[in-house]
């Protein structure tokens, strides 16, 4: 071909599914550049078949999902903004604490994405496939009609359900850390703190430049505040500064779930097609009185014009512009707090700034008090009050203040292959999921009892401790080992730490030793593919300290591990899991307070979520009044 033809015109002269299918080659980011080459390109790649496969190519949901979700956004290019955006998000993310197991797993919802925690719970007699997995809400992140993204807490405070109206500030395109912060922000628009969120301010002709903004790693209010030089960060506050702002800031923004959005999360498998468009139906009206609480409030169901105008601008931000002026005088720092709790719930958010300067001076008090009071040498004093002179810095960075979700990439030191985490964070922690190759055929995550035959009850204990392991491939001193660590513990009182490996078994090293059952639970005869030598997790030096004993891993036909103790004879029963399905088919319970909902602190040994074990009338009742 001559160079002369070789011109823009072959290029627009494709047809729409041709170019769509060359598209799936290129990124989102590519597509925006495109776009701004000419106009005839600009219309070329505006076409909703060019986005729909951009969606596709994110891979979150399946096409089928996509099309269901296209009604609740302006366009398949909003939906792919949004896509790009909490694509990092999916996945296992855990804490240490408690040592029985935090696992929260984040999954498509509907037009959303949804923190699940899995409870630490005994496996029934159904199995894990039928038997009804319990979990627990921990945040969702909504898609808005222009792709952008909201983020909503869970928690339940006396008895009741609460939403915690936040932001999502950035989403690293490797994040490794879940952030929950306090942050603050200048005010925009005059006298809004928001723009409106709803789509009418964010024309399609925009989106493409949102969709590469998203695909950047960087939030708006990171541009922001970039251009501040001395802005304090959250995580540069002392612990109880940083505890204390999350305690006030989701006092004040909390919305009471109403029973109109306490249905479903996420829509069931679509074995049944009618209840699955049931579900998509519930889903699409949830959404929508969702995006409605997060703009006005809790009046919701308000349309009118100048009500809402009386309302705040944004319910999920506090206004800060009175606080800073008490935050002037350094005297009112050292004074006590004059309210008692009556105060503290009984004012509703026409006196959140008198609240909230109250509630800052108590800060500030335990900021001097507690984390430099005690000294009395002038070093210790002088960190106390540098790290005073931190929180003002911080509540003076901005005129309104609110809960944020930042996702983060920090350079974490693991061993054998569970991460050493900060215990001051209020943050989770990513696992590493490997997608099993040919030479890696097992990682991934795993499931399974003590036991055999796996799963089977026995008249003296007809539940059994369901362990989640997460087994992963990992080369030291020219040996090839299959590490499986311990994610999620269901027993009452923890034997083991949490991400303690529970088994290693060199791969490279077969084993001699016999499987010593010939037959399965349904009398089917044991075909062993594989055995390799290995050591299984045993009692150490205390318990922070486990020690180690031989033993074989077998390879079963039939998609099963199963790990014995050579000596003991104990035997531990696996099988590959699907989550999302299993938590599609579980059992919702209620979640825990806010903060520890998010990110469980304290240290624990037992079981913290022993109150919910038996819950099967709540998520029964749920299902019947919102399915």
């Amino acid at each position: 071909m001559l160079p002369e033809t070789c011109d823009t015109s072959l290029f627009l002269a494709l047809p729409d599914d041709l170019f769509a299918i060359i598209s799936r080659s290129l990124s989102p980011r590519d597509m925006c550049n495109l776009s701004i080459c000419c106009k005839s390109l600009c219309a070329l790649v505006a076409s909703e078949k060019i986005w729909l496969s951009q969606c596709d190519v994110v891979g979150i949901v399946p096409t089928r999902d996509l099309v269901e979700w296209r009604d609740g956004v302006l366009s398949y290019k909003a939906l792919c903004r949004f896509l790009v955006r909490v694509k990092p998000l999916i996945g296992i993310w855990v804490h240490q604490n408690p040592e029985l197991g935090n696992v929260v797993y984040v999954m498509p919802g509907f037009l959303s994405v949804v923190g699940c925690r899995i409870i630490p719970q005994e496996l029934g007699p159904l199995g894990i496939e039928d038997g009804p997995i319990l979990w627990a809400p921990v945040f969702e992140i909504i898609g808005h009609f222009d792709g952008s993204a909201t983020f909503l807490l869970h928690g339940t405070e006396k008895g009741c359900d609460y939403f915690y109206p936040g932001s999502v500030k950035s989403v690293e395109r490797n994040c490794n850390v879940l952030l929950l912060e306090v942050e603050p922000r200048e005010k925009r628009n005059g006298h809004k703190l928001f723009s409106s969120k709803s789509f009418d301010h964010h024309p399609d002709e925009e989106i493409s430049r949102k969709v590469c903004r998203s695909n950047s790693g960087l939030s708006k209010s990171q541009s922001v505040s970039g251009q501040s030089e001395a802005v304090v960060p959250f995580s540069r506050l002392a612990f109880g500064d940083r505890r204390k702002l999350l305690e006030t800031v989701t006092d004040q923004v909390c919305l009471k779930v109403p029973d109109s959005v306490s249905g479903p999360l996420f829509p069931r498998l679509r074995e049944d097609v009618e209840d699955f468009q049931k579900d998509v139906v519930l889903l699409l009206q949830r959404r929508s009185l969702l995006l409605q609480m997060y703009t006005f409030g809790s009046d919701h169901n308000s349309t009118d014009l100048k009500a809402s105008a009386e309302m705040p601008a944004d319910p999920t931000r506090l206004e800060l512009s009175d606080i800073r002026k008490s935050l002037d005088h350094s005297s009112s720092c050292s004074n006590s707090l004059s309210g008692d709790d009556g105060q503290r719930h009984g004012n509703n958010r026409k006196s959140i700034s008198g609240y909230f300067r109250a509630s800052i001076k108590q800060i500030l008090q335990k900021s001097s008090s507690v984390n430099g009071g005690r000294a009395i040498s002038k070093c210790n004093s002088s960190s106390s009050d540098n790290r005073h002179t931190q929180l003002l810095e911080f509540l003076k960075s901005g005129d309104t203040i609110g809960l944020t979700l930042h996702a983060s990439t920090l350079k974490l030191s693991s061993y054998r292959a569970w991460p050493n985490m900060h215990d001051t964070r209020f943050a989770l922690y990513k696992l590493p999921m490997r997608v099993p190759r040919e030479d890696q055929e097992y990682a991934g995550l795993w499931g399974g009892t003590f036991g055999w035959p796996p799963g089977r009850p026995t008249e003296d204990k007809p539940g059994k401790a369901l362990f989640f392991l997460l087994l992963s491939y990992e080369e030291t001193e020219g040996k090839r080992l299959l590490i499986a660590n311990k994610i999620l513990e269901g027993t009452q009182y923890v034997l083991h730490p949490n991400g303690s490996a529970m088994f290693m078994v060199n791969i490279d090293e077969p084993s001699l030793d016999l499987f010593p059952w010939d037959s399965d639970a349904d009398s089917h005869p044991v075909n062993v593919k594989h055995a390799f030598m290995g050591e299984g997790i045993a009692n150490g030096y205390g318990f922070r300290y486990p020690g180690s004993k031989p033993g074989s891993l077998f390879i079963i036909q039939n998609g099963l591990l199963a790990f014995i103790w050579k000596e003991s004879r104990a035997v531990l029963t696996l099988q590959r899991l699907n989550l999302q399905e299993l938590l599609k088919k579980g059992e919702r319970v209620p979640a825990l307070p806010p903060i520890a909902n998010f990110s469980y602190l304290t240290k624990s040994y037992s079981n913290v979520f022993t109150g919910f074990s038996n819950t099967s009338t709540f998520s029964s009742s749920l299902r019947q009044n919102h399915i």
